[in-house]
């Protein structure tokens, strides 16, 4: 389908310009300065789903500003370097290692994560503080990167964006596609395939880091018995179902004989940052 509207689009803007070439009067009606302004945009929203590292990375970058103008971004030095050593750690054995990645810390006490193109990963203080271990948060980290390496993020805007009919050859200005992104990463829900994924890629993601696999599915496990109301943890959205993805994971430990108890151990975790920001 894309591939047929970009063929069109290209016969179109061919025509156009055969057709301003040999007739002045449409010259004088058409403005060809119009049809150049609007065709990379129209081409961007087209080409989403083959978008190059760079482009990806710039357009993160326009997300992530707009996102900061709406979270209130943590202050707290200790925890930013928490999150920042745990995640560059993490993304130099992710499956995209040459993209660069920022971590940033929501102060918000509800147990949240999320994350956008182009590596931009933001963990709440109450999903620091939620966690039993390092390896508990590594865990949201891995799994939020999951999202990044998986491309998530551009499928779905490559959806909505078609959806709402802005792959035409109209166009989009640039915040439209930033207005998109933020809310795919603040308000929208990932689809139970995207969720799948991003637990499968983070957890080999932070066994090959030397996190113990355990933890993924244990901090699920946590939370779930812990229940929802207004600290349920959009990281565990109910499609799918938690069960279910719990399931997934161990049975993933299981049939890849992932083994390993790096950062369960840790009684230094608990003392700095179970009650820092409660």
């Amino acid at each position: 389908m894309l591939q047929q509207q970009w063929k069109f689009i290209v016969a179109l803007c061919m025509s156009l310009i055969l057709a301003v070439s040999l007739n002045p009067l449409i010259a004088s009606a058409l403005d060809l300065s119009d049809l150049f302004r609007i065709l990379p945009s129209a081409v961007q929203i087209i080409q989403l789903s083959s978008i190059g590292d760079n482009d990806e990375v710039a357009l993160g970058r326009q997300i992530d500003g707009q996102i900061r103008q709406e979270v209130r971004i943590s202050n707290d030095r200790a925890a930013n370097a928490l999150v920042s050593r745990l995640g560059q750690m993490l993304a130099a054995r992710s499956d995209r290692p040459n993209i660069p990645y920022t971590f940033r810390v929501v102060d918000d006490k509800n147990l949240n994560a999320f994350a956008t193109m182009g590596g931009f990963v933001y963990i709440n203080t109450g999903t620091i503080a939620a966690s039993d271990n390092i390896a508990q948060l590594a865990s949201v980290i891995g799994h939020e990167i999951g999202h990044i390496t998986g491309r998530h993020a551009l499928e779905q805007m490559k959806q909505m964006a078609i959806a709402q009919g802005i792959a035409t050859i109209a166009g989009v200005a640039d915040d439209r596609l930033v207005n998109i992104g933020v809310n795919l990463a603040l308000r929208l829900p990932n689809s139970r395939e995207a969720e799948f994924d991003a637990d499968r890629r983070g957890l080999l993601n932070i066994t090959r880091a030397g996190f113990a696999p355990s933890a993924m599915p244990a901090f699920m496990q946590k939370l779930a018995r812990a229940g929802g109301g207004g600290n349920a943890l959009a990281f565990l959205n109910t499609h799918p179902a938690t069960s279910d993805r719990i399931n997934a994971l161990n049975q993933s430990i299981r049939e890849n004989n992932l083994a390993g108890s790096g950062g369960l151990n840790d009684s230094d975790y608990q003392r700095i940052w179970r009650n820092r920001f409660r």
